[in-house]
């Protein structure tokens, strides 16, 4: 009777050892997971970050003076220092301008033994896109140097908008991999045709992570994207359960989706260490069960020999057994205050999950408009302006995010919106509203003289509101540290043409011309203040308006800025509407 008992309460005591063994591994597996989600999320973000890094860079240098007029049959030795100079700032692999046939005719890395310059890349992905009018991006292994990047590419086009080339960069990606093998990860970035670009293990790269159909294969060598490469099968086998078994070791294996590619980032992590404290913390709680069925049994003991000890006085029983009673009541208090405890550490934990996760997510979505304001910031340092005009301060991020945000969703936009009747007085409103927190900061004084009636012109409401605005701020900026800070607005009709005029008493011009401060990456304000891009990118849209922007230092101090949008086919337009 006793052996069976033994058995069966050993019996008991490995089920229970099983079962804390089985949950606190499916714990420390969670745990484990959500530390491995959050590496995904922050590698993630970090892929996004630099393939948006310059995605804007081509599109400013397609708009670049000295690209078109090289495009259009100038000189190219002035072109290939200037992207010499571009490439060597921004840290590009290389800068190379290409006819519409493909052929490139000038390079960043002219003279070189790598040049560019007499290759034809017309069979490129990224090229044909250009060409069709859009941005074109690609990640390959080079033609001509052998060496693999991610290249992005936009069509310049003359003042009539006829095709004269493209324009594209190459920019080196392989310094993702040396971060993951530093930070001891296993990590790859597939392509959506299953092939491993970019690895942790270098015996990974170029790898299918499935059998490649023979139209994949055809395309791939038709677009020479990895050439000299076999692309054969990598050695894994994803399992259910966000696990998978890569080169014979089974790991925790999470994979997020990489925009705009439909390319998908692999992340494996060793959960080996939550087997060893499952086993931990399995040990420590038979100890602590053992421990307390010892403590049990001895005060079982004891309460028998005390119950022995008091049977000649009822009454020394009852008052002993009721102060165990109380003794009792208190343990279990006890028990419940550190149980309520546990419960608010537990869920304490949760909340601070949470907060990783949201803080994980901000991280995403605020990566790309910072990821583009260091591109401007690049594309300026490597303008060639004196670093006092040109190296603009960057302060203030966080109270001018909304408005940053905001202007940069133009990016997005269809360039090539309709255009109608629009209503001067109603854009000027709307740059005022999105400027106001600029105006409220600096305390400046704006006046508006507009006339009762509407002001209308031919063209895009966004478009000229984001002239105001870039024309506002600069303004708002130039009254700043001044001892008088007003900003006279008027607006009016005449000539076919409807005009704004913009008035500051801040510090002018300088001594640089309209001329100049419309080039890329150059601002009259100290460094840290601009990124250099507004009048840049506002000439470009009043120019698409078929209108003019001008700008004088005034006599009394301050600069004034002019904007006239012409009427033409405002009777059409309304005639339609």
């Amino acid at each position: 009777m006793g052996l069976t008992l033994r058995s069966l309460a050993l019996m008991a005591a490995l089920g229970v050892a099983l079962a804390v063994f089985l949950v606190s591994l499916g714990f420390f597996r969670s745990e484990e997971e959500a530390k491995a989600a959050g590496r995904l999320s922050l590698y993630r973000s970090t892929v996004i970050s630099e393939v948006e890094r310059f995605s804007h860079l081509t599109y400013v240098l397609a708009r670049d003076s000295r690209v078109i007029e090289t495009a259009a049959g100038g000189a190219v030795s002035v072109l290939d220092a200037r992207l010499a100079t571009f490439a060597a700032r921004a840290g590009l692999d290389a800068i190379y301008l290409m006819r519409p046939d493909g052929v490139t005719i000038s390079a960043s890395n002219a003279g070189t033994p790598e040049s560019f310059v007499g290759h034809d890349y017309g069979f490129r992905p990224y090229f044909q896109t250009a060409l069709a009018g859009a941005q074109g991006r690609f990640y390959g292994i080079g033609a001509t140097t052998g060496l693999p990047g991610y290249f992005i590419a936009d069509p310049v086009r003359a003042n009539d908008g006829g095709l004269l080339g493209v324009i594209a960069i190459k920019l080196d990606l392989t310094g993702l991999e040396e971060t993951w093998r530093r930070a001891g990860e296993q990590v790859f970035l597939a392509n959506r045709d299953g092939v491993v670009m970019l690895s942790s293990d270098p015996d990974w790269r170029y790898r299918s992570l499935r059998a490649l159909l023979p139209e994949q294969r055809a395309r791939i060598a038709q677009d020479r994207q990895f050439p000299g490469q076999d692309l054969t099968p990598l050695d894994w086998r994803p399992k259910a359960g966000a696990r998978a078994v890569v080169d014979g070791a089974e790991r925790i294996h999470l994979s997020a989706l990489v925009a705009p590619h439909d390319w998908v980032l692999h992340y494996f992590a060793d959960d080996s260490a939550a087997v060893t404290r499952s086993l931990l913390s399995t040990g420590l709680v038979m100890i602590l069960t053992g421990a307390g069925f010892l403590v049990a049994q001895v005060r079982r003991t004891r309460r028998i020999g005390a119950a022995l000890r008091r049977s000649e006085a009822e009454e020394a029983q009852l008052r002993e057994a009721n102060e165990r009673l109380a003794v009792e009541i208190e343990e279990r208090r006890a028990a419940e205050r550190r149980l309520e405890r546990t419960q608010d550490e537990l869920e304490r934990a949760s909340r601070l999950a949470a907060l990783g996760q949201l803080a994980a997510s901000v991280t995403h979505e605020l990566g790309q408009p910072i990821a583009a304001m260091r591109n401007h910031l690049a594309a300026a340092e490597i303008g060639g302006q004196p670093p006092e005009r040109i190296m603009p301060k960057i302060t203030g991020i966080v109270d001018r995010m909304e408005a940053i945000t905001r202007q940069l969703k133009f990016f997005a936009r269809d360039t090539r919106e309709e255009f109608g009747p629009v209503d001067l007085r109603a854009a000027v409103q709307a740059a005022l509203a999105l400027v106001e927190p600029n105006i409220a900061r600096v305390g400046a004084e704006i006046s508006l003289d507009a006339p009762d009636r509407p002001v209308l012109v031919r063209g895009n409401q966004l478009r000229l509101e984001q002239v105001l605005t870039n024309v506002l701020r600069n303004a708002v900026d130039a009254v700043e540290e001044c001892a008088e800070r007003r900003i006279d607005l008027r607006l009016g009709l005449g000539a076919g043409a409807g005009w704004i005029e913009v008035r500051d008493t801040g510090h002018g011009l300088g001594q640089a011309s309209l001329d100049e401060l419309q080039e890329p990456f150059v601002t009259t304000r100290e460094s840290g203040r601009g990124m250099g891009l507004g009048l840049a990118i506002s000439a470009n849209i009043v120019k698409a308006h078929q209108g003019r922007l001008s700008a004088r230092n005034t006599a009394r101090g301050g600069a004034l800025f002019r904007i006239e949008i012409p009427q033409e086919d405002m009777e059409d337009d309304l005639s339609a509407a």
